[in-house]
């Protein structure tokens, strides 16, 4: 493909008018020097290294995005995961280092931190045991700390005992964050086949195999797709196809550009440009608007899916032209309180969650900012988080659940967020028991991946 210098410009000015922006800056450290056998010194030793490392990032990144007219709408650090960092198996010395993440990053200007994480995919350590049964009182008590749990991969199979504790414990956090709409659940994300490199929260991790410090980008710009889409015109599947490979490409490498000049100046590596049109509350910066402009009637019609799926893999072709540093999720978000047109789906009855979850077979992601009504039972919701986790077991690909067990909210009401995170509708979920399947518990094997004689 031959894109012009004019076109990559075409799409800075496109940020006024059709909502385009980086997403997220996002500084990986990792804290994998930081434990002490005293939780307290390990606190300080995570809040001295992130105040050093990190401290220079926002203020790089507002001198960059000022000279190149580009807008950054957050900045956030991801560290190891705290599994791996305590010496200590027990909630509270977890609570020390998530206490000093959040003062280090409200102190430096951040918006979210992610990696209070713990990988469970094939069984638990003490340790991690100890970190999920600490994330409520984390998750209520701190600003900025977003946390996660993998449960599953394709060669490991599905830890449904992990995915039984992040059920209780979403409830529980439900409960201690109930003012607020349960906002804490929505700083907590399920995985399976987590990646390393995602700088989208709240799955954000500083992976094992990466470099002390690294900058990845995380772009956006459903409203710049949609809006090309609409020139585009009546024109065929395979034209349709070229025009948002196009608009993917040039979005990518602003993002390259921006986190490449940040990393150079820091000294610093730079990681990876995640391409995902993530939408914002904001009308015109939905990917519910972009399946309409490809002629759906509504999110949520018969054709939804292969809509998505298209969608989704001509936004991946454009990005890896335009960069080999392709990584985390790249692909589409589906979230349900953070799209307007998602939300006038469900609210309308368009959109359901069989049909949603069906959706996030293609997506890059998976269900994604969902409202349930409080009063879910913890068997029912490990059974809706095990379903979605096994698609990606599966299927060899990143799925996630991030579940809002809204409390004391039953469906139809409207649970609000602030922010970027908007309000999601509360949604209704099949009521049929699944408690002697989640019961058995255990590790659901690894699929088989090819059958010869």
């Amino acid at each position: 493909m031959d894109y012009t210098r004019r076109e990559i410009l075409e799409t800075l000015r496109m940020t006024e008018l059709e909502h385009f922006d980086v997403r997220t800056v996002t500084l990986g450290v990792s804290l994998l020097d930081c434990g002490h056998e005293d939780p307290e010194e390990a606190g300080r030793r995570v809040y001295a290294k992130l105040m050093r490392v990190a401290g220079p990032l926002p203020g790089v990144v507002a001198e960059i995005t000022e000279a190149l007219g580009i807008r950054v709408a957050n900045r956030r650090i991801a560290v190891s995961p705290v599994a791996l960092i305590g010496t200590k198996a027990e909630p509270a010395s977890y609570l020390a280092i998530a206490r000093a993440i959040d003062r280090a990053a409200q102190e430096m200007g951040f918006d979210f931190v992610g990696g209070y994480t713990a990988l469970v995919h094939d069984g638990f350590t003490r340790a991690d045991r100890a970190l999920i049964a600490s994330m409520p009182e984390a998750l209520s008590t701190t600003k900025t700390l977003c946390s996660s749990v993998n449960a599953g991969s394709s060669r490991t199979g599905l830890n449904l005992d992990a995915v039984r504790l992040v059920a209780h414990m979403l409830k529980e956090t439900a409960y201690l964050t109930r003012e607020s709409g349960s906002l804490g659940c929505a700083k907590f994300v399920i995985f399976a086949n987590a990646v390393e490199d995602n700088p989208f929260m709240a799955g954000a991790f500083h992976g094992i195999g990466l470099p002390e410090v690294v900058v990845h980008t995380g772009v956006s710009g459903p409203g710049v797709v949609c809006q090309a889409i609409r020139r585009a015109g009546p024109c065929d599947l395979r034209a349709l196809a070229e025009v948002i490979k196009r608009s993917a490409y040039k979005i990518t490498k602003v993002g390259e550009i921006l986190g490449r000049q940040v990393a150079d100046r820091m000294g610093v590596p730079f990681g990876i440009v995640d391409l995902s049109l993530a939408p914002t509350p904001e009308l015109g910066d939905s990917v519910g608007e972009v399946l309409e402009a490809m002629g759906l009637e509504r999110t949520g019609a018969c054709g939804t899916t292969a809509a998505l799926a298209m969608l989704t893999d001509a936004v991946k072709k454009g990005g890896v032209m335009a960069t080999s540093a392709v990584g985390g999720l790249s692909g589409a978000f589906i979230p349900v309180s953070e799209d307007a047109a998602m939300i006038a789906a469900v609210r309308e009855g368009a959109l359901s969650l069989e049909k949603l979850e069906a959706m996030t077979s293609v997506c890059s992601v998976g269900l994604d900012m969902v409202a349930v009504p409080g009063d879910v039972s913890e068997e029912l919701l490990t059974g809706f988080i095990a379903d979605e986790l096994a698609i990606g077991v599966i299927n060899h690909k990143t799925t996630a659940v991030r579940v809002i067990p809204a409390y004391g909210k039953g469906v139809g009401e409207i649970v609000s967020f602030g922010g970027l995170l908007g309000e999601a509708p509360v949604m209704d979920l099949r009521r049929l028991s699944c408690e002697t399947f989640v019961r058995r518990g255990g590790q659901m094997p690894a699929p088989i991946t090819s059958l010869r004689n």
